[in-house]
C-alpha cells in the first residue's frame, strides 16, 4: 500500500451521449506560495486533495480521564490547574510544570519547549493535556503532552481527533485546519448512482469520508486502524475503479488504432519448430498461439509474456518475431543491458539465421564502422530482425517497415523509452508491442496496474530441468564453500561467483569484482577463472561468456550482469556473497542461471551477520521456494508493488489506499464495473475520473 498521493492521469474519456456537467477547477487551493510548497510535499494540490489526505490514526480526547484514575501505557486526556511553572537545570534546561485537580496533582515535562510555552502555562491557567502518565520522581507525570488552555466546563470534541502524515513546518493543528475548511465547503456529491451503491452495498462517499475525518467515538477502533471498516471500502474501491477505468480505456482506446495485420502463415514458425531438438511445452504452445492471434488482428497487440525463469519465452518471442517477418515486417527486440541483448542476438541468430533471416545486433558500444553498417542495414529493409539495448531507438536509428517489438525485462524500460521504439514503425501503422517480463507478476498486480495490457502466462519448465537446491550459508563458514566449489569443478562441473550488489558505487563494485577474481585466482591456482562485470567492452565480454560456454573457464566470478539472459547448462554451483544484501526477485533471477541442465544444481547464498528483519525474511523466503510467482506473491506482501512496476510507475495510477493482497475482492468488482460503465457509455466514468485523476497527463499509451 502506498502512502504517497497517486498520480494523475490525462484520461480519454469515452465516447458519451451528452456533454458531462462542467466540473471545478482542481487548483481552487487558496494559500500563499510557502504553504502550498508545504502541501505540495505531501501531495496536495487542490481542496479535493485535502479531502483524500486521510489520517494515520486517530487519538481520543471525547473524554476526560480523573488524574488518579489515568492508567500507564495509555494515552488519555485530564484536565487541571496550573500551580507552578518552572524553568529547571537538572540536569538539563527542563520546563516543569505543576497542575492539580482536587488532591491530585500532575507534574508535566517539557525537554524542548519555546517560550511562547512558558507563558501558556503561567499558574492559575486551566489545561487539557493528552498524553501518556507514568509515576516519576514527584508522582505521577506526563512528558511532552499535548496541550490546549481551555475554559471550566468547556465542552468535549464529539468525535476523535484525527492524526494526519504531515512534514516540517505544518502542524497537525494548521493541517487540521485546511482539511476542516475544505470538508465544510466542498460539494462532496457521489460520482456513482445510489442504486449502484446499494447494490455493492458501499456507503455514500461524503458520509464515508467525513467518517474517516470525523469518526464517533464509540467506532470500532480496530476497523479504522485495519481499514476493514465500510467507510474504508467506499474510499479503496473508488480508488481502484477509478484506476480501472483509465486502464480499460487506454486499453480500448489502443484497439481503436490500426495496426498491419500479420496471419500466421505457418511457414518460419513451422520450420523453427521442426529444427528444434526438443518440443514446445504446453504453456509455451498456448502463449505461442495467443500471440499470433493477436498478430492477425487488424489493431496493435500491446501484451505482456511473463513466465519464469527458464520458461522459455525466448522461444515464444522468437515464433512472434518470425510470423511478423514472413508477412514482410521488421522486427526490433529490445534489452535494458549489452550482456543480456547480446545473449538473445547469439541464440536468434543460431535458431533463425539458418532459415534465411537476416538478424543485426546494435549496441552503443558498437565501433562506429559496425554501427553505420547495422544501422544502413536496418533502415534499408534488410535486416529482417534487429536485436539491441537501448540504441535501437536513438535518433539515426530508422526501420523500413518495422512491425513488431519485443522488449525484454520491460520494467527495466522507461515508458518514454518504449513510445520512441515504437514510434519508429515508418509506416503509419501502429507497431504490434511485445513486453516480456522474467519476474514474475502476481495476479492482483496484473488485474490493477497492468490493466491496460493483455497478459499470457508461461506457467511450466520445460521437461528435464532440476529443481535448484538452496543453501543459506554464514560467512564464517567461507571455507566450506570454497571446497564445495573446488569439489564441483573438479567433477567436470562449472561455477559463478557472484559479487554483491554495492548500489551506491558502480566504481566500488567494479573494485569489489576485480578483488574477488583476484582472490579466486589466488584460491584456486587450479582452475580456469574467468570474469564479467557491466564495464567490460563487448567484445572482450562475449569472449568470456564463449570461454565459459565451452568451458575453457571453470569457475566465473561475476556482478549481477549475468542476472538474466545467461544459459550454459553445464554450471550447477552459484555461489552469491552478500545475498542478504539482493531482493528476492534478484535472487531468484540469479539462482535461475544455475539447473539449465538435467544434472542437480545447488545454489549457495553466503550471508553476514547481522541480519536485519527484513533481510532474514528474504532469506527464509527464497530458502522455502523455488516458484518465481511465489516469491513474487511474499515479495509483493514484504516490499510493496514498486519492484514490478519499474518505471511502469510513469503509467499507471498509484494506489494509496487499497492494498493488493487484502482487497482482492474490491480489485475484481471495480474490474468487471469499469468495464460494464464504459461499455453502458456512462456519464459516471467522467465524473469519478476528474474526482480521482483530474487533468494530468500519463504515459498509458506505452
Amino acid at each position: 500500500m502506498s502512502g504517497r498521493e497517486p498520480k494523475r492521469q490525462a484520461k480519454a474519456a469515452p465516447p458519451v451521449a451528452a456533454e458531462p456537467a462542467p466540473v471545478a477547477p482542481r487548483d481552487d487551493l487558496v494559500a500563499g506560495p510557502v504553504v502550498r510548497t508545504k502541501l505540495a510535499k505531501l501531495g496536495i494540490h487542490s481542496r479535493f486533495d485535502l479531502v483524500l489526505h486521510l489520517p494515520l490514526r486517530y487519538e481520543d480526547e471525547t473524554k476526560l480521564t480523573p488524574i488518579s484514575e489515568a492508567g500507564t501505557g495509555e494515552p488519555v486526556l485530564v484536565e487541571a490547574d496550573v500551580i507552578e511553572c518552572e524553568v529547571k537545570y537538572r540536569p538539563r534546561r527542563t520546563l516543569v510544570v505543576k497542575l492539580a485537580e482536587g488532591k491530585d496533582e500532575l507534574w508535566v515535562r517539557f525537554l524542548n519547549f519555546y517560550p511562547s510555552q512558558v507563558k501558556q502555562m503561567a499558574p492559575g491557567r486551566r489545561l487539557r493535556l493528552f498524553g501518556e502518565v507514568r509515576p516519576g520522581f514527584f508522582g505521577a507525570e506526563m512528558v511532552h503532552p499535548k496541550v490546549r488552555v481551555v475554559e471550566k466546563d468547556a465542552p468535549l470534541p464529539s468525535s476523535l481527533t484525527p492524526v494526519y502524515p504531515t512534514t516540517a513546518g505544518m502542524s497537525q493543528a494548521n493541517l487540521r485546519g485546511f482539511i476542516e475548511h475544505a470538508l465544510d465547503t466542498l460539494l462532496l456529491d457521489d460520482t456513482l448512482e445510489p442504486e449502484l451503491l446499494e447494490r455493492l452495498a458501499l456507503g455514500p462517499f461524503r458520509e464515508c469520508v467525513l467518517t474517516l475525518h470525523r469518526p464517533p467515538p464509540d467506532v470500532a477502533r480496530e476497523s479504522l486502524d485495519e481499514r476493514t471498516h465500510p467507510a474504508w471500502r467506499r474510499l479503496k474501491f473508488d480508488e481502484l475503479l477509478a484506476q480501472q477505468l483509465a486502464m480499460r480505456i487506454a486499453y480500448r482506446e489502443r484497439r481503436g488504432k490500426a495496426a498491419a495485420r500479420m496471419p500466421d502463415k505457418h511457414t518460419l514458425t513451422n520450420a523453427l519448430e521442426k529444427s528444434l531438438p526438443f518440443t514446445l511445452t504446453r504453456a509455451q504452445k498456448k502463449a505461442h498461439a495467443t500471440i499470433a492471434h493477436d498478430l492477425g488482428q487488424p489493431h496493435p497487440m500491446r501484451r505482456l509474456l511473463q513466465g519464469d525463469v527458464g520458461s522459455g519465452k525466448t522461444l515464444v518471442a522468437a515464433m512472434a518475431a518470425l510470423q511478423a517477418i514472413e508477412n514482410g515486417w521488421q522486427v526490433a527486440l529490445m534489452a535494458p543491458t549489452e550482456i543480456l541483448a547480446e545473449q538473445h542476438y547469439l541464440k536468434l541468430a543460431h535458431w533463425l539465421e539458418p532459415l534465411g533471416v537476416k538478424v543485426s545486433w546494435l549496441a552503443g558500444s558498437l565501433k562506429a564502422r559496425a554501427k553505420k553498417a547495422a544501422v544502413e542495414a536496418i533502415a534499408r529493409g534488410e535486416t529482417q530482425l534487429a536485436v539491441g539495448t537501448h540504441a535501437l531507438f536513438q535518433d539515426d536509428v530508422v526501420f523500413e517497415r518495422l512491425g513488431l517489438a519485443i522488449v525484454d525485462e520491460q520494467h527495466r524500460f522507461g515508458v518514454v523509452q518504449r513510445l520512441a521504439l515504437a514510434a519508429k514503425a515508418g509506416t503509419g501503422l501502429e507497431p504490434h508491442q511485445l513486453m516480456m517480463s522474467a519476474t514474475p507478476i502476481p495476479r492482483t498486480l496484473s488485474m490493477s496496474y497492468y490493466a491496460d495490457l493483455d497478459v499470457s502466462v508461461i506457467d511450466e519448465l520445460p521437461p528435464g530441468r532440476t529443481p535448484v537446491v538452496t543453501k543459506l550459508v554464514e560467512e564464517s563458514r567461507r571455507d566450506e564453500v570454497i571446497r564445495r566449489v573446488r569439489e564441483s569443478c573438479a567433477e567436470g562441473e562449472q561455477a559463478y561467483w557472484v559479487c554483491p550488489l554495492i548500489e551506491e558505487s558502480e566504481t566500488l563494485q567494479l573494485k569489489t569484482a576485480l578483488e574477488t577474481f583476484e582472490a579466486m585466482k589466488a584460491t584456486f591456482p587450479d582452475l580456469a577463472v574467468g570474469l564479467v562485470h557491466g564495464r567490460l567492452k563487448p567484445d572482450e565480454k562475449a569472449q568470456v561468456m564463449a570461454d565459459f560456454k565451452a568451458k575453457r573457464v571453470q569457475l566465473l566470478v561475476a556482478t549481477t550482469v549475468i542476472e538474466v539472459g545467461v544459459d550454459v547448462p553445464n554450471a550447477t554451483l552459484m555461489v552469491i556473497e552478500h545475498a542478504e544484501r539482493m531482493g528476492l526477485a534478484q535472487l531468484h533471477q540469479l539462482r535461475g542461471r544455475v539447473g539449465r541442465g538435467t544434472a542437480r544444481s545447488l545454489a549457495i547464498l553466503l550471508y553476514h551477520q547481522p541480519l536485519s528483519e527484513t533481510a532474514r525474511e528474504r532469506l527464509k523466503i527464497i530458502y522455502g521456494n523455488t516458484d518465481g510467482f511465489e516469491i513474487a506473491r511474499q515479495d509483493l506482501l514484504l516490499r510493496g508493488p514498486g519492484e514490478y512496476l519499474g518505471s511502469r510507475q510513469s503509467g499507471a495510477p498509484l494506489l494509496r489506499f487499497a492494498d493488493l493482497e487484502r482487497d482482492v475482492d474490491l480489485i475484481e468488482l471495480a474490474r468487471e464495473l469499469a468495464d460494464t460503465m464504459i461499455a453502458e457509455r456512462s456519464h459516471a466514468v467522467e465524473r469519478h475520473l476528474d474526482r480521482w485523476l483530474g487533468h494530468r497527463q500519463f504515459f498509458l499509451k506505452a
